[in-house]
């Protein structure tokens, strides 16, 4: 009896010691933690949460010690005991400040994007031109009262309106394929900036699940599944400026249902000679629900429309010979209207063998009219150069991405795989001569686009600890179509592409606080229908060839800095000019440089972050000296100090500076640099009441905020003019802000 005894008990501990599988789901607030970071202090084992808050993390057995954390959260220390092995764990993290001593280069999924996240808490966004600012080394400018997507600037690149950045709201394409204005045309003024959750960016065609415009990076936005409080905001501010917010809870039933509504208005004449009369109203709704412990539906409904009027680009001789003044005009008759209307469902849910899969199914219906006079009197001296770009289309679509993690017991490997579609029906998209925005005098182009895009990918994370290998494949199919109503018969041109995009990338932790990274891998941006079928385009997804090898280090806890030297080829691209209705062929060309980045937590609430980028951008085509690749930046620098909570008050000083840049291909002429200052200052009465101040260009700096090289004449000029045209920059700006929070 006694050796029984002794017997059961020896199996009974043996039971207790051995390893086991343990699940558990990471929530704050009652909602489910993405990438929240699970690891086991004694078998060294780890894993990060998924899109429900759940996570598997084996080898662990009673006396056990799990942390649990997440940047912006406190972390928890668990102590496995035997009852809690044989239980499915829930765990709260509570909410606290984002401190940057608390991060540890291996535990964050993305480190770069963690940064981002600390950048975004501690200096929030409060104009929807402040959203792709958050992206290191991504500038803009706003060239059309304020209605026209932004021009942006990243890694060299002029990206124009979105031809090398792909961005995304909640899995939904916001880049325009074939638009009226141009390739990749992305306006997301849709966007309302206080629903903004997170941000995810990469730079450089590295990345599997993202394709088309991926080149020089990608940006993605995840709006909120719920509000932490309701919202009442109401701002005024110089050149008759106004912006209305209003954010409400409509469901709240903890962690199974949430909805709300938003809702924007915003309305300014801006600091022109000839009023903007822009307006823009912006409507979102979003409801989500748990199905049950291992599923989640989100719907979102949301509308958005706007119009103005414009001053345009003045030529830089009028303003030297004290004709206009820089807010001045030539042709006060540009501007335009827009809207789009977007639903997006998003269903998250985990399939048998712990696969987990996200679908979003997505339709859109987008208006563009845009009209613009760029040369003046240059080819109609009597009725002047106006245009008008026109379109109507409509947007359907779905993602779908799987994922599985195995444990080959000496290493780790987390397979993802997608496959997706994206189906664009443009109807009459147009380019036209136009007199006074109301007469056509000739129709360039007229037609309808058809483009389907397929795609599927396959992505495999190897982590043999210190190392991760992650080899991965893209395969694109992009149908194009065109029917031209301009031709004298009859005319639908077809024309298929596929592309096969491998990439290849190795992450080596030499320790918590010094990460190395070599990234490589092939990207495109696609061609506008029209040119491919028009002009026979052989190349129709010219190709981008890129690597990145680089570091994040922290030499103290306080400080973190990353770097990164980087190429990207270019194949030869054939440019669609939209505001022509032609095509430039620009050649093969190369572009690399240095990125850097420093995020210095100088106190628990005043934190500095500032990145730069350093780039040599030569077309390979052309001879030493004509090689230069016109607007493209050779030095950007943005960053700027934030602080919280010290006495009721926060706020924070940012700046931007772009070095001069080449205007045309032998840099003899050159585009301004400008280096601009903005403040905001801010006060908490309460926990309910807020009054804020924010001031653009708080040194009242003369700048020009898009500039190009045009040959343009005036209605009283004999011959035509090649010289800088430019959009000016906003002057000192003050705006004050009240906001009620309940």
């Amino acid at each position: 009896m006694k050796n029984t005894l002794l017997l059961i008990v020896l199996v009974g501990f043996i039971f207790s010691a051995k390893a086991q599988t343990i699940k558990g789901i990471v929530l704050s607030d009652n909602q489910p933690l993405e990438n929240a970071y699970v690891y086991n202090q004694n078998s060294k084992q780890h894993a990060h949460t998924n899109q429900l808050g759940q996570f598997v993390i084996n080898e662990t057995k009673v006396g056990d010690s799990l942390v649990i954390g997440l940047l912006g959260y406190q972390k928890q220390n668990i102590l496995l005991t035997k009852g809690l092995l044989n239980s499915s764990l829930i765990i709260n993290l509570e909410t606290k400040a984002f401190l940057l001593d608390e991060l540890v280069l291996t535990e964050p999924v993305n480190v770069i994007n963690s940064m981002v996240k600390i950048d975004l808490a501690t200096s929030p966004i409060n104009s929807s031109q402040e959203i792709l600012r958050k992206v290191p080394g991504l500038i803009i400018g706003q060239h059309a009262g304020g209605g026209k997507a932004e021009q942006l600037f990243l890694r060299g690149f002029d990206v124009d309106h979105g031809t090398d950045v792909g961005l995304s709201v909640d899995g939904m394409p916001v880049n325009m394929v074939s638009h009226a204005h141009g390739q990749g045309y992305s306006d997301l003024h849709f966007l309302i900036p206080e629903t903004i959750n997170t941000i995810s960016f990469g730079k450089g065609p590295y990345y599997a699940n993202h394709g088309d415009f991926n080149t020089a990076g990608f940006v993605d936005f995840k709006t909120k599944d719920k509000l932490d409080d309701n919202l009442i905001s109401f701002s005024a501010g110089q050149f008759n400026s106004l912006r209305t917010l209003g954010m409400f809870n409509l469901l709240d039933k903890n962690n199974s249902q949430n909805a709300y509504v938003a809702v924007e208005y915003i309305e300014t004449d801006g600091p022109f000679k000839s009023p903007q009369n822009f307006d823009r109203l912006n409507l979102i709704g979003k409801y989500n629900a748990f199905i049950n412990s291992n599923s989640k539906v989100a719907l979102t409904l949301s509308h958005f429309t706007s119009q103005w009027d414009a001053s345009g680009q003045i030529p830089q001789r009028l303003v030297d010979n004290g004709t206009l003044s820089n807010f001045g005009a030539v042709d006060d008759t540009e501007g335009g209207e827009t809207s789009r209307t977007n639903f997006n469902i998003q269903h998250s849910t985990i399939l048998d063998n712990d696969v987990e899969m996200q679908t979003n199914a997505f339709y859109s219906n987008y208006k563009f009219q845009l009209y613009s006079n760029f040369t003046f009197f240059l080819d109609d001296p009597i009725n002047g150069d106006q245009i008008k770009q026109k379109e109507n289309r409509n947007i359907f679509g779905f993602n779908t991405q799987f994922k599985k993690n195995v444990d080959y017991n000496t290493f780790d490997v987390s397979y993802t795989s997608g496959v997706g579609l994206r189906y664009d029906d443009v109807n009459d998209i147009e380019l036209s001569h136009t007199l006074n925005r109301k007469t056509t005098l000739e129709n360039i182009q007229l037609g309808d686009v058809n483009q389907r895009n397929l795609y599927g990918f396959f992505n495999a994370e190897i982590d043999l600890g210190k190392v991760k290998i992650t080899p991965a494949v893209r395969l694109e199919y992009i149908k194009f179509q065109y029917q031209d109503q301009l031709s004298d018969t009859y005319s639908n041109l077809t024309q298929s592409e596929v592309a096969v995009l491998p990439k290849l990338s190795i992450q080596y932790n030499q320790n918590n606080n010094l990460q190395w990274f070599l990234k490589s891998g092939i990207g495109f941006h696609s061609n506008d229908s029209r040119v491919v079928l028009n002009q026979n385009i052989d190349n129709a997804l010219p190709k981008a060839y890129g690597v990145d090898f680089g570091n994040i280090w922290k030499p103290s806890s306080k400080v973190v800095i990353n770097t990164a030297l980087w190429y990207l080829f270019s194949e030869e691209e054939f440019v669609y000019v939209g505001d022509a209705g032609i095509i430039e062929p620009s050649g093969k060309s190369e572009r690399y440089g240095l990125d850097l980045g420093i995020r210095y937590q100088l106190s628990d609430n005043i934190y500095f972050n500032t990145d730069a980028t350093l780039t040599r951008a030569r077309s390979l085509e052309e001879t030493d000296g004509n090689d230069y690749i016109p607007l493209a930046p050779d030095f950007t620098l943005v960053g700027g100090v934030s602080f919280k909570d010290i006495n009721n008050f926060s706020g924070g000083i940012n700046y931007r500076y772009v070095d001069d840049r080449p205007a045309n291909e032998d840099n003899s002429v050159q585009a301004e640099g400008y280096f601009v200052t903005d403040l905001n200052l801010n006060y908490a009465f309460n926990t309910q009441w807020k009054l804020g101040v924010s001031i653009e260009n708080v040194f009242d700096t003369d700048w020009k905020e898009t500039q190009f090289l045009t040959e343009s004449r005036l209605q009283n000029e004999d011959q035509a003019v090649e010289e800088i045209h430019f959009t000016p920059g906003t002057p000192f700006y003050f705006k004050t802000t009240l906001s009620y929070s309940f």
